[in-house]
């Protein structure tokens, strides 16, 4: 937050968006700490959700076996186009009938954030996904990580990154921190701005609009930091060290214009940094932010009276539930996960 104010304040008080503060609050705010704008915006921050639910279907083993694991620590060139994918279910409480998936694709080098959306895990309804998000990258994929979702191992998928020469890896099974950079944005893109309803084909083209947004926010107007190695405090502890915050979009120049000057052919695709430079330009963040909570209301009132049905018709999990006073009482969980939920 504190590190995209630079940019963000000179747009919005040329468009008139601050009007009613004077240029003391402006300076103030400015010069307000990252902890403190923490402190001040946890209340929003915090606003309860409900929590979504895991729908992996795990691929064939034969199939999934012809694919290169990648692991948490193996090393990447650093380079822009070594991207990780993943998909999110808007199944609300239930994982019954048809619902959207949004396909999340990440870079792990700058940090760029695609999302689009389809009405199932189909091949045929998450390819489209896939076209739309291939064609909005600025650069190109050169490898493709992902889950042991059937989703992305399956004979057609493989087929499509070997047409493109896209090298294809996975994580293992059950290990979520191999795919650590697209887990990370299932939350703070795709759950912060999509939330936890249950989503159906009827909201499918919000959904992607609302994305269309999200995109130029993420990646044009909000810096973020990436580790680049460790050190130790004075008392020994080790500790993460980060580089300065910059927007994905600054990233990708930077590469591209070190690869240039190296005789490179870069990174950006042709007419890519002209076009998105305009796009800048001609972005007012405020408005920008207003038509995103605008989509998000209709999104909202679309799907939260149909999850809340069904969480009334569900009822709670008796069988966690169980398990949860077990281990309040101290009685042994062993004993209780065979009990009937409900049982006395």
């Amino acid at each position: 937050m504190k590190e995209m104010l630079p940019q963000w304040i000179p747009t919005l008080l040329e468009a008139g968006e601050l009007r009613g503060f004077d240029t003391a609050t402006v300076d103030e705010l400015l010069a307000m700490s990252a902890a403190t704008m923490d402190r001040y915006l946890k209340p929003v921050r915090d606003a309860a959700n409900p929590k979504g639910m895991a729908s992996t279907r795990p691929a064939g083993e034969l199939l999934r076996n012809s694919i290169t694991i990648r692991k948490a620590g193996d090393e990447l060139d650093g380079l822009p186009g070594n991207v990780e994918a993943d998909t999110v279910a808007h199944c609300g409480p239930s994982l019954k009938g048809e619902f959207c998936r949004t396909l999340t694709v990440v870079d792990f080098a700058t940090g760029w954030t695609e999302n689009a959306s389809a009405r199932n895990n189909a091949y045929r309804n998450l390819s489209k996904a896939e076209a739309v998000i291939e064609e909005r990258l600025p650069f190109a994929i050169r490898s493709y990580d992902n889950d042991n979702g059937s989703e992305f191992i399956n004979l057609d998928f493989i087929s499509h990154l070997q047409a493109i020469d896209v090298e294809q890896t996975r994580s293992r099974p059950y290990r979520k921190n191999d795919q650590a950079t697209v887990e990370s944005r299932n939350n703070h893109i795709v759950r912060r701005h999509a939330f936890h309803y249950r989503y159906e084909p009827a909201e499918l083209d919000l959904l992607n609009e609302l994305w269309e947004l999200v995109r130029i926010k993420a990646n044009l107007f909000t810096p973020s930091k990436k580790p680049v190695g460790r050190a130790s405090t004075r008392d020994g502890r080790p500790k993460r060290v980060y580089d300065q915050p910059m927007t994905p979009w600054e990233r990708l120049k930077r590469f591209d214009d070190e690869d240039r000057a190296r005789g490179g052919p870069g990174f950006i695709k042709p007419g890519r940094r002209e076009r998105i430079e305009r796009l800048i330009a001609e972005t007012n963040p405020a408005e920008l932010v207003r038509r995103i909570h605008a989509i998000q209301d209709e999104l909202e009132q679309a799907a939260m009276p149909r999850t809340k049905r069904l969480e009334r018709k569900l009822g709670p999990d008796m069988a966690y539930l169980n398990k949860t006073l077990a281990r309040i009482t101290g009685a042994d969980v062993s004993e209780t996960d065979d009990e009937p939920a409900g049982a006395s």
